[in-house]
């Protein structure tokens, strides 16, 4: 591999360049490449897509770590909501020619909330907010619109986001085969259709499995795996991860005063808890015997749901004495940790590549409507990169993986996902390795796994699949070496 061979970016910033030349005075193509341009210097877009009252706020609120989805506007409709870093909150909405104004937003138990007054009939399509959060410095989320699958406003509406976005989570209560012809219709285009595009099914409502039994996180997370075994569903995503939004956000939010009404109802006899607990209804009731005011069992509820309120009271009863503890242990039972892990391994850690693929996109996009032969030339040079690159090589790979399609056996297929990038993209991770290892020490593990898969690549017992896969995870390793040097 040489040392002078362009990175991913750097071959599609040429080509953004290329494009330009080829545009001649064409204006509109002009504007086009500015802002494909412009796109590779921002922040990772990942667009949280899904059907009405799927769950799409608590997954953005638990990945940026507080309540401030969703922003319905004074009409009661929502419209493409992006969150990015700021240090300050400020929401600035955006109309349909173009002018912006900043709206004046109010902070409440329930989230942020806008001045209804100032947003109605006010013509509003997008919406803006800042927001200082570390998780959004490497990334800007997306919340748009949530419809139904025969719901053409609504789609229409959030389409141009979720189009440009570099991945999507889609979040859903369950996977129905609805969604995932939804997500397969997604996958058009030449780009796309190289580069599997890269999108994690978020289990929504985790917390409401089984009717919220104590154990529905567990079983949900269950139900996740053996989605991920599912061929009809790995091949339109990267990855199923439950999560149970409200218990997250209820560890992440605990105060003090939710911990003394949840640990007074822990105190009471079993056989009043057991009673209150069995429904919501029971629980808000005015006739509930348990030691807490009707109001402030009310507003766990909303806050914690079923789910969350008996999880949280077992935990106080069994353990979890201070809030310290309770807290963390309701954000580890809810999957948020999971949620991030594969954000952080599937999307920013890859997001070079994601970048360059939207991009691309944009560009094939483009080509359709150049003239003559600019455009073929334009479009031979996209399939080049695409053919050539091996960040896109090591994507398709995985899919093919996920698939089927390639088969390894276990262990071997599991060290080839790895090396690959699928669990992510630092070398250590890569390797499996120990994050204290020096250079030396991870550069000799590389060196191993080098041979060992060449000598997967030239074994004549493996399929041509296989082979040719191996051959893939080669390249892969001696691209780690280059950047481990010696």
């Amino acid at each position: 591999m040489s040392h002078d061979a362009p990175t991913l970016d750097e071959a599609v910033r040429r080509l953004l360049q290329e494009a330009w030349h080829l545009s001649g005075e064409d204006g509109h193509a002009a504007a086009q490449l500015d802002r494909l341009y412009g796109r590779l210097q921002e922040p990772l877009h990942i667009a949280v897509v899904g059907p009405r009252r799927s769950g799409k706020s608590t997954v953005v609120n638990g990945l940026i770590g507080d309540q401030v989805a969703p922003l319905p506007l004074g009409d009661g409709h929502d419209v493409v909501t992006w969150y990015t870093d700021g240090a300050q909150p400020h929401v600035i909405a955006w109309t349909a020619d173009g002018a912006a104004r900043e709206l004046a937003t109010t902070r409440t138990t329930r989230g942020l909330r806008l001045d209804p007054r100032t947003t109605r009939s006010s013509g509003i399509t997008d919406l803006k907010v800042a927001w200082p959060a570390r998780s959004l410095r490497h990334l800007t989320l997306v919340d748009t619109p949530g419809a139904d699958p025969a719901d053409d406003g609504h789609r229409a509406a959030s389409e141009p986001a979720v189009a440009e976005a570099d991945a999507i989570l889609y979040a859903s209560p369950e996977i129905r085969a609805t969604d995932l012809h939804l997500l397969h219709n997604a996958q058009h285009g030449a780009v796309a259709t190289a580069t599997p595009v890269n999108t994690v099914i978020v289990l929504t409502h985790a917390d409401q499995v089984g009717g919220g039994r104590i154990d529905a996180l567990l079983t949900a997370r269950q139900l996740a795996r053996r989605h991920q075994r599912d061929p009809a569903v790995t091949a339109t995503c990267s990855g199923v991860v439950a999560y149970g939004g409200l218990v997250a956000l209820a560890g992440r939010t605990l105060s003090d005063a939710d911990f003394t009404a949840v640990a007074a109802i822990a105190a009471a006899p079993r056989d009043a808890q057991d009673a209150c607990l069995m429904s919501a209804d029971r629980f808000a009731g005015e006739d509930c015997p348990l030691p807490v005011d009707a109001d402030v069992r009310r507003r766990l509820l909303h806050r914690f749901g079923i789910h969350g309120v008996r999880l949280a009271t077992t935990l106080a009863r069994t353990g979890c004495a201070t809030r310290t503890e309770l807290a963390a242990e309701l954000v580890r039972r809810s999957g948020l940790a999971e949620l991030r892990e594969v954000v952080t391994g599937c999307f920013v850690e890859r997001r070079t590549v994601l970048k360059a693929r939207t991009a691309l996109a944009g560009l094939d996009r483009l080509a359709d409507r150049m003239p003559g032969q600019d455009g073929v030339h334009l479009r031979a040079r996209i399939e080049q990169l695409l053919a050539t690159a091996h960040d896109f090589r090591e994507l398709r790979l995985l899919a093919a993986m996920r698939s089927g399609q390639v088969a390894f056996t276990a262990e071997a297929g599991a060290e080839a996902q790895r090396l690959l990038g699928g669990n992510g993209t630092d070398a250590a991770v890569r390797l499996g390795a120990d994050h204290e290892l020096s250079g030396g020490e991870l550069w000799d593990l590389t060196a191993d796994a080098l041979r060992r898969w060449q000598q997967h690549a030239e074994d004549p017992r493996l399929g041509l699949p296989e082979r040719r896969a191996a051959a893939a995870v080669v390249r892969s390793c001696e691209g780690m070496l280059v950047g481990l040097g010696r």
